[in-house]
C-alpha cells in the first residue's frame, strides 16, 4: 500500500495528466464522488442537502499554487462570494482555504493580506475561515500567518488552522495554538513527507493522533477531529466519555463522499459532524490525494463508474 500511495501522490503532480483529466468527461465523472461540482451553485446545493441530514459543512474552492497575483485575487473572490451567500441563505457552513491558492509561494505578504480580508469578512458575517495545511515546507509560514491574523480584533476567533498528526513538530504546534486560543482541525496528513520530519509508520501516526486529540479535547476551545478511521473515532469517543467531555464541545470532520453511513451514524449518536465539501474545476490534485489516502477508493470507483 505505501508504494501505491506514493504512486498516486506522484500522479497528483503530473501536469499533463492533470490537464487531460480536468478537461475530460470521464475525469469529471470520476471526480464527482469526492467533488461537489464545478460551480458555486453546485456546492451550495450539496451544502443544503448535507445540512438537511443534520451535518455542517466546510467549503473548499479547489486550487493551489497560483502563478500570479491576479489568480490569487480571483481565487479569493470566490470565497468572498461564498461568505456572502452563506450568510444570505443561513447555511451552517464555513470555508477552508489554502494559502498557496492565495499566493503564498509568490509573496508571503500577498497571501497574508488576502487571508486577512477573508478573515475580516468572515468575522463581520459571523462565519469562520479554516486555513488548510499543505506540505511541511509551508507549515511554519502558515502558522505564523494564522497567529498574526488571530491577534487582530477584527478577525480574532474567525480563523483557525489544520495540524497534521504525522509531523514530529505537531505536539509543540498544538500546545502553542492552544495558548493563542486558536481553533484546530486535527488530521493525519495527506502529503508525502520524508522520515526526517514525519512519522514513517502508521502506528506511530495513529498514536500521535490520539495523543493530540486528547490535548484538544481537554481545552475549552471548540476543535475538530478529522478522520474516517473508526478505531481513531472509537478512541476519541472513549476519551471524551472518560473525561466527561460533552459531544457539543467538539466536532468530527469527514470528507464529502467518504463513509457517508458513518457520518450519519455519528449524528444519530449525538455527535457534531462537519463534512469537507470541495468544488471547482481544479479538482485533480485533491482527487489523487484522496486515492492516495485510501487506495480502496480506486476499487470503489471502478465498481460504480458505469452506474447511473
Amino acid at each position: 500500500m505505501p508504494v501505491l500511495r506514493s504512486a498516486f501522490i506522484a500522479l497528483s503532480r503530473n501536469r499533463s495528466l492533470r490537464r487531460f483529466c480536468e478537461n475530460s468527461r470521464i475525469g469529471v465523472k470520476l471526480s464527482s464522488r469526492f467533488v461537489a461540482g464545478m460551480e458555486i451553485e453546485d456546492v451550495l446545493r450539496v451544502a443544503e442537502a448535507v445540512g438537511g441530514q443534520g451535518m455542517a459543512v466546510t467549503l473548499d474552492s479547489l486550487g493551489e499554487s497560483v502563478t500570479s497575483e491576479q489568480e490569487a485575487h480571483k481565487a479569493a473572490d470566490v470565497y468572498h462570494q461564498l461568505l456572502d451567500l452563506l450568510a444570505a441563505r443561513k447555511l451552517n457552513a464555513n470555508i477552508s482555504v489554502k494559502l498557496t491558492q492565495m499566493g503564498l509561494e509568490l509573496s508571503h505578504a500577498l497571501a497574508e493580506k488576502i487571508a486577512r480580508s477573508l478573515a475580516q469578512h468572515a468575522h463581520a458575517t459571523g462565519n469562520f475561515v479554516r486555513i488548510d495545511m499543505e506540505d511541511s515546507r509551508l507549515t511554519q509560514n502558515t502558522l505564523d500567518i494564522v497567529r498574526r491574523l488571530n491577534a487582530h480584533p477584527d478577525s480574532r476567533g474567525a480563523i483557525g488552522v489544520v495540524i497534521q498528526a504525522y509531523l514530529y513538530r505537531s505536539q509543540s504546534d498544538v500546545e502553542q495554538l492552544l495558548v493563542d486560543g486558536i481553533r484546530v482541525r486535527l488530521c493525519k496528513g495527506a502529503y508525502k513527507e520524508p522520515p526526517a520530519v514525519a512519522f514513517p509508520h502508521k502506528a506511530d501516526v495513529d498514536a500521535n493522533f490520539v495523543r493530540l486529540s486528547g490535548l484538544l479535547l481537554d481545552s475549552p476551545i471548540f476543535h475538530a477531529i478529522a478522520t474516517h478511521d473508526e478505531s481513531m473515532i472509537a478512541a476519541i469517543k472513549a476519551y471524551a466519555t472518560q473525561h466527561k467531555i460533552e459531544p457539543a464541545r467538539f466536532e468530527f470532520q469527514m470528507l464529502y463522499g467518504i463513509k457517508r453511513d458513518l457520518q450519519r451514524r455519528l449524528v444519530q449518536e449525538g455527535y457534531k459532524v462537519r463534512v469537507y465539501v470541495p468544488f471547482g474545476s481544479n479538482w485533480y490534485p485533491y482527487f489523487m490525494r484522496r486515492l492516495a489516502e485510501r487506495p480502496a477508493n480506486v476499487i470503489f470507483l471502478a465498481k460504480n463508474f458505469f452506474r447511473s
